[in-house]
């Protein structure tokens, strides 16, 4: 499936080839044009998720990482997830077109937590493996991601032990303080046919501002290296937004937003098509239909100068994801037609206190949240007939509640910053009796906390380490779930199981000149009471393999994660980044294996450069080593060679031109040298050689 090591190596001698054709043209070319800005990845950018305050990457101790919504634009990806690709300490993985996950550190799923606009997007039956929910979030309706790599429970609570992704949509802003524009955007990849338009408007009226937009994504089957094409792995999005702010007085806002995103039909390819180890698919027929999430958030953000805040925020929100599917066993004369949905309602509150003299914050606050889980299942001799219930794949009617309290301060004691937190969080998990399992309730408590610490060694330079523990409590997916799952196996209830915890340790340099970034951490994490699925010895008349959840081991990973950018002149950057993982995990006799699903060591390096007449050009490669430390769920795994995940390399290139103030064109060229591989963990490979072509129209 992939491209062996030595294909790799016959590409190094024309690399520099490649890049010195980049860079040359820069010397004999001049022009009294100002150039195109490099993206501004050296100048300070502001996050605000690893602390829950506007500071600066470099004022942070966590690992942090920014996208910005320029990248998005330029590689116009089908997915946010794809965006994950080349930043430090994240790795994407794709089981089917239409869903992708980051695993950071190691972890994925429900053991990173994913919020959207402050809101949990995380729910009752989010996976804690590859998932299909991160896809239903509209990238193109993103002003940015920030992901904070490594554990961090004060702030943001269960879920968070890989680390934390908060993606932002845009807020309305015009120039006029009454005015309106519009903007639009269209792309095509061919490596999948795919089509992707975006229309949005932004309108300005004395205190109050408005937004809207929708985007449509179409894509056929994907044409992976050496031209074959993967059946079954067309799917159409349609999605739409809206958002209002409403000045209050002279430091208040308020705001409504409202989101919905549905992928009407989408295959599951690795269900559909054998894949290593299988003569035949596990499914005959394997839909999510639909998928479907909507969200309805309002916020209240009031600004203070008192001595009990300095800025106070509230949020409430609601969410509800449709999962859906239609499914026909391979060989079964049946197809089951299911309805799952969760509905998620949240309401958050924070104050922002200074106390006790200059650089001194408290951030403190709560949250409650209520799930609930709908589910049924029914089954028909053919697809559109009236089907005979059976079990569903949730107990219906279930419910997951939760209220947490919490706080984090900031000191600063002469070039040492600490920031030092801790949360309480309280859950109740009510699962109704079905034919599996009795009624029964889990009320399962922790307290979690975390520390940091940023020393300014000299101006630009500063040593940063963490430490925090981190929790999961089991959600309605580990406790109750009912149904086929990937690796032709088949899941049953375990309403038994215990919170999860994990222990993070990381150590780091951050240092930020005029001319340099670098962003380079050693990492540890402990991971106790792991819930893992074991096979129970049974088989499903099916031919899938019976296994259930249980807390059965312990984990360790550990790792290395750099990224490094050079200004090299005023028209040119050179990046690298570089993410290596390791992993053991234990079982209860004592035996050790490697952990699961780990990626090998992977990462990108290119250039940006800032041509004069409004061009800009960035080739880059992606790459990863083979993987071939694989846990015994790997070697079972359909989606993973048993013998190990080849290496692969991929020469790529972006291009820009700021054809005038409003209009901008580009051209993306990717996998240039047509590679067959496939992303560790994947379900589908790669696409191959693709060319792309995108613009960006404000009117």
């Amino acid at each position: 499936m992939g491209v062996p090591a030595s294909r790799i190596s016959g590409w190094l001698p024309a690399l520099p080839l490649f890049l010195c054709c980049c860079v040359f043209p820069l010397r004999v070319r001049a022009s009294d044009e100002p150039p195109v800005q490099v993206e501004d990845l050296t100048l300070e950018t502001i996050v605000v998720t690893a602390t829950r305050v506007e500071r600066s990457i470099l004022d942070v101790a966590e690992a942090v990482s920014v996208i910005q919504q320029r990248r998005i634009r330029e590689n116009a990806p089908a997915l946010l997830a794809e965006m994950f690709r080349g930043v430090p300490g994240v790795y994407f993985q794709q089981t089917t077109p239409g869903q992708g996950i980051p695993i950071i550190r190691g972890l994925k799923g429900s053991q990173v937590l994913h919020r959207v606009d402050g809101m949990r997007l995380n729910n009752a039956f989010f996976r804690d493996a590859p998932n299909q929910y991160v896809g239903l979030v509209d990238p193109y309706a993103i002003d940015r991601t920030e992901i904070v790599r490594g554990s961090a429970p004060s702030l943001h609570g269960a879920d968070a032990m890989g680390g934390v992704v908060e993606i932002l949509t845009r807020e309305p802003t015009v120039d006029r303080l009454r005015g309106a524009e519009g903007h639009l955007y269209g792309a095509y990849n061919s490596a999948d046919s795919g089509l992707i338009a975006r229309a949005e408007a932004v309108a300005g009226m004395s205190r109050s501002r408005l937004s809207g937009g929708a985007t449509w994504q179409d894509y056929d089957d994907r044409r992976v290296g050496g031209g074959e094409r993967v059946n079954y792995s067309g799917y159409r999005v349609q999605a739409a937004d809206a958002k209002w702010l409403q000045d209050i007085g002279e430091k208040g806002e308020w705001m409504v937003s409202a989101q919905i995103l549905e992928q009407p039909a989408t295959p599951r390819v690795d269900e559909l098509v054998p894949g290593y180890g299988q003569d035949s698919p596990s499914s005959a027929r394997y839909e999510f239909r639909p998928n479907r999430r909507s969200f309805l958030h309002t916020r209240l953000r009031l600004e203070g100068a008192s001595r009990w805040y300095r800025r106070f925020e509230a949020h409430l929100a609601r969410q509800v994801i449709t999962d859906d599917r239609l499914t026909q066993a391979y060989g079964s004369p049946e197809v089951a037609t299911e309805f799952n949905a969760s509905t998620l309602d949240g309401l958050t509150a924070q104050f922002n206190s200074p106390w006790g003299g200059s650089g001194q914050e408290l951030v403190w606050g709560a949250e409650i949240y209520r799930d609930e889980v709908r589910s049924s299942r029914y089954l028909a001799p053919a697809y559109g007939e009236t089907g005979t219930p059976v079990a569903a794949r949730f107990p219906d009617g279930s419910t997951m509640d939760s209220a947490a309290v919490y706080a984090l301060n900031h000191w600063v004691f002469g070039r040492l910053a600490v920031d030092a937190g801790l949360r309480y969080s309280r859950f109740e998990i009510a699962l109704p009796a079905t034919g599996e399992i009795p009624a029964s309730r889990l009320e399962p408590t922790d307290l979690t906390g975390d520390v940091h610490f940023n020393f300014e060694v000299i101006p630009g330079t500063h040593l940063v380490a963490n430490i925090g523990r981190g929790f999961r409590p089991p959600n309605i997916f580990d406790l109750a779930s009912l149904g086929s799952r990937p690796g032709n196996r088949f899941n049953v209830p375990n309403p038994d199981l215990q919170p999860e915890t994990v222990w993070s340790y990381d150590l780091g340099i951050k240092l930020w000149t005029s001319r340099w970034q670098l962003d380079a951490f050693a990492w540890y994490s402990d991971y106790r009471d792991k819930i893992s699925s074991r096979f129970t010895g049974e088989t499903t008349p099916e031919g899938r393999l019976v296994v259930r959840s249980d807390n059965l081991n312990e984990a360790v990973l550990y790792g290395l994660e750099a990224g490094l950018r050079f200004r090299a002149s005023d028209g040119i950057e050179v990046y690298a980044v570089a993410n290596y993982s390791r992993g053991e995990e234990q079982d209860p006799e004592g035996l050790t294996t490697p952990a699961d699903r780990i990626p090998p060591l992977s990462g990108r390096f290119g250039l940006v450069w800032a041509l004069p007449g409004r061009w800009r050009f960035e080739p880059f490669v992606d790459f990863a080593a083979k993987q071939d430390r694989l846990s015994p769920r790997d070697v079972e795994d359909p989606r993973i060679d048993p013998m190990g995940t080849q290496g692969w390399g991929t020469l790529n290139a972006l291009v820009s031109w700021q054809a005038s103030a409003r209009l901008e064109l580009g051209l993306k060229v990717t996998n240039l040298g047509d590679v067959r591989y496939r992303e560790h963990g994947s379900g589908i490979e790669a696409p191959g050689r693709s060319v792309g072509a995108w613009f960006s129209l404000t009117l």
